[in-house]
């Protein structure tokens, strides 16, 4: 049984960074960050694999957002630089996807939720 406990969720200014926390109890492969806006679908943000660390990043985030590990902590991160309120939503990570990373349905386990505002 996979836990995933959320952190560092917060309200921030345009332009200031944020780093989101995901601690994971009990083995797990791979990790992804999800967001979902109030009235929007909820969305892929980033994904990353234990086994060599490849990273994925949706259009919207790449070259804003760094997902990383520590595989001592079984933690995930996301760090978040440039916000912009367009950011702001419920952050989620989930693990394990059973087929497509990228896609919502795709995972079993999935955190709390994080709430992020970024205030313009």
């Amino acid at each position: 049984q996979v836990q995933l406990v959320e952190s560092g969720g917060g309200l921030v200014q345009t332009g200031n960074s944020l780093r989101l926390s995901c601690a994971a109890s009990g083995s797990i492969n791979a990790m992804a960050w999800f967001r979902q806006a109030p009235g929007k679908e909820r969305e892929f943000v980033a994904a990353i694999y234990w086994s060599d660390g490849s990273t994925y990043y949706a259009d919207s985030v790449k070259d804003r957002f760094t997902i990383s590990r520590d595989n001592a902590k079984n933690t995930v991160y996301l760090q978040m630089n440039s916000l912009k309120p367009e950011d702001t939503a419920v952050y989620y990570c989930a693990a394990d996807p059973t087929r497509y990373f990228y896609y919502t349905a795709s995972y079993y386990y999935w955190g709390q939720g994080t709430q992020v505002t970024v205030s313009s």
